[in-house]
Parts: C-alpha cells; sequence; structure tokens
C-alpha cells in the first residue's frame, strides 16, 4: 500500500494501520492517537449534550451497542479494546465515538450535510469505432461540525482481509474508503423516526463492508444481514455499478443508477423508507438532489475535475458546500471539511482538505491501494 501527498497542510493526520488480526489492528491505531483521542471524545461529548443526549443516555447506548458487537463480529470489539487501552483512554469512550451516529439521532437537530455521486466519467468512441465504456468514479462532500474539524485524518490499514484507505476521525474504524479489491464506499447520514443506538455503528459498518467484501454485490448481501438501529445511506462503487442503500432500522432499500448515477443527499428517496422519515431533518436535501440532476442531466462528466465541480453551488443555487455560520452555537455551525472522490477500479482515493471551491488550490492527499 503506498500513498502520495500533495498538500499545503502537513498538519493533518495520516494513520498506517497494520497489524496480522483485529486487536493488533487496535493497538496500532491506538498508539497514534494517544495525544488527540481524549480530546476528540471530549468535543463529541459537548456535541451529545448540546444535543440534549445525557450522561447517562450515552452510557446505555455504548452498553448495548458492545452486546451487539461481541454477537456480530467479536474480533471487532478486540481492536475496539485494544485501541482504547493503547490510546489510554476508556473503552466507553471509543465506542461513543465510533456510535456517534446512534447516540446522536438520540437527540433533535437537523442536518444540512453531505453530497455524493457515482457515476460514469469520460467514455464515448474511440477513433476505431469502438465504445470506451469510461470509469466509474464518486465525490462527495463530508459536511461536518466546523468545532470537529481538528479531529478528522487520512488512514491505510492493512489487516485481515482487503486492505483500504480513507477518511475517518479519532478514534473511529471507517467512513469514506477504497479498498484493495476495487469497492469505494461513500457515507451520507439519514434519519428514520425509529433511529437509535443498540445496533451495528454505521461507521463500524462501513469498515467491515471494505475489510470483508470485493464487490458491490457482496457488499449488499452483508449490510442486508447486520443488526441494525439507525440510518444512513451507503454509496458503494465498483468498476462495473453503483448503488445506494438506505439503510434503516425497518429494513434495507436499494437506490440504483439512473441515468448512469446515483445521486445521494439526505433524504430517503425509496418508497419503502419515505414512510417513517424524520421530518425536517434536512430541509434543504431535495434542493441538492436537483441541483445535481439538473447538471448531470447536460451530460456526464468528463474526468475527476468535473466530478468536483458537480458539487460547486453557485449564487442562488441550493447549498452543495457548507461554510459555517460562526454567529451561530456549537452544533449549528455546518463545514465542508473535506472532499472525496473515489475510482474503485484504480483502487485509489482523493482527499482535499477543505471545499471542492478549494479544488485548484487546496491541500490533497492521493492514497492508492
Amino acid at each position: 500500500m503506498k500513498g502520495t501527498t500533495m498538500t499545503t497542510k502537513p498538519e493533518r493526520l495520516h494513520l498506517i494501520v497494520e497489524g496480522a488480526t483485529r486487536a493488533e489492528l487496535g493497538r496500532s491505531r491506538g498508539a497514534q492517537l494517544r495525544d488527540s483521542l481524549a480530546a476528540a471524545y471530549a468535543k463529541y461529548a459537548e456535541l451529545f449534550r448540546t444535543s440534549g443526549i445525557g450522561e447517562a443516555q450515552e452510557q446505555e447506548a455504548v452498553e448495548r451497542t458492545l452486546v451487539t458487537l461481541r454477537a456480530w463480529r467479536p474480533e471487532v470489539v478486540a481492536e475496539l479494546e485494544e485501541l482504547a487501552e493503547a490510546a489510554g483512554s476508556p473503552l466507553a469512550h471509543v465506542v461513543a465515538l465510533n456510535a456517534r451516529t446512534e447516540i446522536l439521532a438520540l437527540g433533535a437537530k437537523s442536518n444540512p450535510e453531505c453530497s455524493t455521486i457515482a457515476a460514469r466519467v469520460g467514455g464515448g468512441v474511440r477513433d476505431d469505432g469502438t465504445v470506451d465504456p469510461g470509469r466509474m468514479m464518486g465525490v462527495q462532500t463530508w459536511d461536518w461540525h466546523v468545532e470537529l474539524d481538528p479531529f478528522w485524518h487520512t488512514h491505510e490499514v492493512a489487516g485481515p482481509g482487503y486492505r483500504f484507505a480513507g477518511v475517518t476521525e479519532q478514534g473511529i474504524l471507517g467512513k469514506i474508503g477504497v479498498n484493495s479489491a476495487g469497492l469505494a464506499t461513500h457515507f451520507n447520514i439519514l434519519a428514520h423516526t425509529q433511529d437509535g443506538p443498540g445496533g451495528i455503528p454505521m461507521h463500524i459498518l462501513s469498515n467491515v463492508v471494505l475489510t470483508e467484501c470485493a464487490t458491490v454485490a457482496e457488499a449488499i448481501e452483508l449490510v442486508r444481514a447486520a443488526p441494525i438501529s439507525s440510518s444512513s445511506s451507503l454509496t458503494l462503487l465498483d468498476a462495473d455499478r453503483a448503488v445506494s442503500l438506505e439503510i434503516t432500522p425497518v429494513g434495507v432499500f436499494e437506490v440504483p443508477q439512473r441515468e448512469g448515477a446515483v445521486i445521494r443527499t439526505n433524504h430517503f428517496q425509496d418508497p419503502g423508507s419515505i414512510a417513517g422519515e424524520k421530518p425536517d431533518f434536512a430541509p434543504d436535501s431535495p434542493d441538492r438532489l436537483a441541483l445535481v440532476q439538473s447538471r448531470l442531466a447536460v451530460g456526464p462528466p468528463a474526468d475527476a475535475d468535473a466530478m468536483v465541480q458537480l458539487l460547486v453551488s453557485g449564487e442562488g443555487e441550493a447549498p452543495l458546500t457548507c461554510v459555517p455560520d460562526m454567529a451561530l452555537n456549537y452544533g449549528e455551525r455546518w463545514a465542508s471539511l473535506c472532499t472525496v472522490v473515489t475510482e474503485p477500479a484504480a483502487r485509489t482515493i482523493r482527499i482535499l482538505d477543505g471545499m471542492p471551491t478549494e479544488a485548484a488550490t487546496g491541500a490533497w492527499r492521493v492514497l492508492t491501494v
């Protein structure tokens, strides 16, 4: 596994996580996070409290999550335990970080969050008359609370199963990534009225998909078999296809490619999941979806740069990127912390430390597995 860095922000942490077992991966990750994990948890604990989630609720969520994880993938619990010990933090704090999506579902905040596109790029008729099908690529913004910007990083993971690389947060095992088999994952939060903690945390689910699955079909099978208690979308792509899974406590629903692309924002698209959607969770989400659809209707993007430009909003358009309003309180200051491009056939992920508007001048890190 090798990483190529083009960056003007050398302070952004990058982890090389290696081990023959899941437990060894935990020790490797935890040792590298010893100076930052406690601060990351403290900031998340503050977010939980500002969202109206008490310590007792958090602790109960951690305990229920551990029970489910021990039954589903006990080796993941061993990884979390070793991570906590090596980082010098309580196991409960590490589990809470990994289950932060599920814990935050207990609150009532709205989420003007991420936008994702998976589509074929390039292609056309070659000089000899044959058809070039192009390359499947994914792009997304990761929009989150600006106060948590110091606590995300890139990582390369080599352990049991497939190697993978991508973006995650301190102490969290996975998020957006691409693996050595040529499978990529993108991540968008959704909200169902039955959401809550106690199932497999979405960030751990993403990690296990990247570790165990080689294709979109394998990933769908794994996700459908997992015990789920919260909602998110995993947009999955390999060299041949893309699909967005709407994962909910009442089922897993597939949003397939339409006119060659999958577009994902933060509202449900499948009729089977729409009925249980939390009201007013992401009010601008339909407008963002419609804007990207209108752009793709013109024609497929030519290359990765064109994919990124699809997520740049113009004057008066739906906000495909988030600029934080610092006059607001913690929990309301949304920012596009990074922009990510995946190319599964090339086993490559590119991470921009910033918004799509900074693509030409910003800090990119390119990782190949």
